[in-house]
């Protein structure tokens, strides 16, 4: 694609960049080229390990010191070569001209420093304010990006926060200048999808005020297909395919680009109607790098030539480039990737009537210290009503899907029912027996039925104990199996998660995220529990890799009868494996339904935001996101009402703010807790998806 002198903001030209490893210099990033305009938006896709983030801080001139841009490279922003800077010039440029927001915001903020004065600092930075005036910046950008209580954030450490917290204050550091050039590494990673469409509702804002130019790092192809103009998709370092999102989501020619749209789960799609379909294989290693294509390894189109020969970057005429040498077969239809339906996921036990848990009035609050006014005034402060009175119940060999937004309290949930947490109020029950509160209070064999697996497994894992170890641990102490029977089983659990037996003797840094994923729900499965709870464990993995997970978890909950909890915020991942759904809002639940049935409308008016904003990997399918009026209240001061009357895009009066909202039957199971009758709710939803499809 042609763009005018005049509108080019950023060039880069036959960039190569280089690490020093082994005393070799090895290549991590080859031959890059792209050309930024003015007001555009360009995504940056391909999985972790491809070189995304090298390229990032090559931008910014901040790679590590074992690397180093190699020489022939061109980079040129508003017509200025960064190469050529002085580290003064590229401060002045960070200031206010280019910004960062890295995927790891808990790494980049200050650890010894409160968040306010931190933004404070970079505030009057960048646009040259002190005092109230930048405090009240700051303020609005908080708001802006969806922080609860944010006098209370910047009075917070950064450890303070959680994740997604993180994030959101580095993404209002970052906005605050207008910058020409936003790089955004991964920025809504953490982030829940309404979060997420704020964010991005934001980015498309500062576009058409300012004409920024944007550069989205990101592995999610929803994002890239709502927001991005232009797409290259990288892989180990190299350019597969490059063209406008349009063509390239509906026409993709590359086998690899193909292989990342087809590991997409879709809205609606389930378990029992199709497996996902993952590239196979991983990566090759940077010091693997050869002279055949990069992809031929995993490619079900390859032949001797891409073994032998690298094929070349084409550019087409129309402005697509392409690395292939199959290319022209795939775009002639002559070669496709065959999908197969056949291999879905089959109920295979006969125990799914049978109640395995019961949840019943569970109730967590969290007590609250007292301030020096409440002291003075003889008050307690109100507790954090974190979880608040939630029903549940789930059948053997089950899944259960959990989503909401961060806050909403579905982790403490999980936290509960696990025993990490102590209940303030309510009863659990597992096959028709009392659990009790905490872990330390359970039996090996209550504690054997119930395993979870975590968001991080890099967190879950101990780094000094081999895979073979941290498998056999339960094995020896939840099932009584002796070291030698121990041993042999962690074995099959590997081969059961897809790891080969040489596995067991590595440690959790010599495995992808993927790889430690693996090996953590090898080790849920080593008790043989009932239940497995699973807080947002694909959530931080690239797209091939979560496929590949979620297959595997339909796989194994199959063959072993096993139940799920399913805690994600992730829509689409929730429907594919889960039977049934639930969706919490402020510590409460307000829908309960059956997979095929929450998809449909009726929806409570939450749902309907939550569905609103899932970013579609479809750029012709636009959805109008229902960005909802303020912030997440805080738990701790929650209205009155119906809880989400403060956000509620359907509220229908005084009724929603002054009266609790009953449950209304919606059948089959389906049970929305809404003011609305189900009538009403379904005619106005339907009206307005009819509306959306029009447009």
């Amino acid at each position: 694609m042609m763009t005018p002198a005049s509108d080019l903001l950023l060039e880069i030209e036959d960039l190569t960049l280089s690490y020093r490893i082994d005393k070799r210099w090895i290549p991590a990033v080859r031959n890059f080229q792209l050309k930024l305009a003015r007001g555009q938006v360009y995504g940056l896709v391909g999985e972790s390990g491809s070189g995304k983030s090298t390229i990032a801080m090559a931008l910014m001139r901040f790679l590590s010191g074992n690397g180093r841009v190699e020489s022939g490279a061109k980079m040129r922003f508003a017509g200025e070569d960064l190469l050529g800077k002085s580290a003064a010039e590229m401060r002045a440029i960070w200031a206010k001209r280019i910004k960062l927001v890295p995927q790891n915001a808990g790494a980049a903020l200050n650890p010894s420093m409160r968040v306010g004065p931190q933004v404070l600092e970079s505030i009057r930075a960048a646009i040259g304010i002190d005092g109230v005036e930048a405090e009240r910046a700051m303020m609005r950008m908080f708001h802006d990006v969806n922080l609860i209580d944010p006098e209370k954030v910047a009075r917070r450490y950064p450890h303070e926060l959680s994740g997604g917290m993180q994030q959101r204050v580095m993404i209002a550091m970052a906005l605050v200048s207008n910058p020409e050039l936003l790089i955004l590494d991964e920025p809504t990673t953490g982030l829940d999808v309404t979060t997420e469409a704020v964010i991005l509702d934001l980015i498309r804002q500062l576009i058409a005020e300012r004409d920024t130019g944007v550069l989205y790092i990101t592995h999610n192809l929803g994002v890239v297909a709502q927001l991005c103009e232009r797409v290259t998709v990288l892989y180990a370092g190299e350019i597969m395919e490059d063209d406008r999102a349009d063509d390239l989501f509906h026409q993709a020619w590359h086998p690899y680009t193909l292989g990342l749209l087809g590991s997409l789960p879709r809205p609606g799609q389930n378990k029992r109607d199709a497996l996902l379909h993952p590239i196979d294989g991983n990566p090759p290693a940077l010091k693997d790098s050869s002279h055949a294509c990069a992809f031929a390894e995993r490619c079900a189109f390859a032949e001797d030539i891409c073994r032998d020969v690298k094929p070349p970057l084409e550019s087409l005429p129309d402005g697509r480039a392409i690395r292939c040498h199959r290319w022209r077969e795939i775009r002639d239809g002559e070669l496709h990737l065959v999908a197969d339906d056949s291999a879905a996921a089959e109920p295979a036990h006969e125990g799914r009537a049978q109640s395995l848990m019961r949840v019943a009035d569970l109730t967590k609050h969290f007590t609250v210290g007292r301030s020096l006014a409440d002291v003075l005034s003889h008050s307690a402060p109100p507790p954090i009503r974190a979880v608040d009175g939630v029903d549940l119940a789930l059948n053997a060999g089950q899944a259960l899907g959990l989503v909401g937004e961060s806050g909403s309290g579905k982790t403490t949930l999980a936290r509960l029912i696990v025993g990490l947490q102590e209940r303030t109020g309510g009863k659990l029950e597992l096959l028709g027996m009392d659990i009790r509160n905490s872990v330390r209070e359970r039996s090996p064999d209550v504690l054997a039925k119930i395993q979870m697996v975590f968001q991080n497994p890099q967190n879950a894992l101990n780094p000094y104990m081999s895979v073979r170890d941290a498998i056999r641990r339960p094995l020896i102490k939840l099932r009584g199996m002796n070291p030698g029977d121990a041993d042999a089983e962690a074995l099959a659990l590997l081969r059961s998660v897809n790891l080969r037996a040489d596995y067991a003797d590595r440690f959790p840094g010599e495995l992808s995220g993927g790889e430690k994923q693996r090996v953590a729900i090898a080790r849920a499965f080593a008790s043989d529990p009932d239940l497995i709870i699973c807080d947002e464990p694909v959530s931080a993995l690239d797209v091939s890799v979560q496929a590949a997970v979620l297959n595997l978890l339909a796989r194994l909950q199959d063959q072993n009868g096993t139940a799920y909890l399913f805690i994600s915020h992730d829509l689409a991942a929730v429907g594919y494996l889960a039977d049934t759904i639930a969706v919490m809002y402020l510590g409460q639940l307000f829908e309960v339904a059956g997979r095929e049935d929450l998809f449909q409308p009726p929806f409570h008016p939450y749902t309907e935001a939550l569905f609103a904003a899932i970013p579609v990997a479809d750029p012709r399918h636009r959805v109008e996101a229902t960005l909802l009026s303020d912030a997440l209240p805080s738990a701790q001061y929650i209205p009155g009402g119906c809880r989400f009357h403060t956000r509620c895009p359907r509220a229908i009066g005084p009724i929603c703010e002054e009266e609790e909202p009953p449950w209304r039957d919606a059948g089959a199971g389906h049970v929305i807790r809404c003011h609305i009758p189900i009538e009403e709710l379904t005619e106005a939803q339907t009206k307005s998806a009819a509306g959306a499809a029009m447009d």
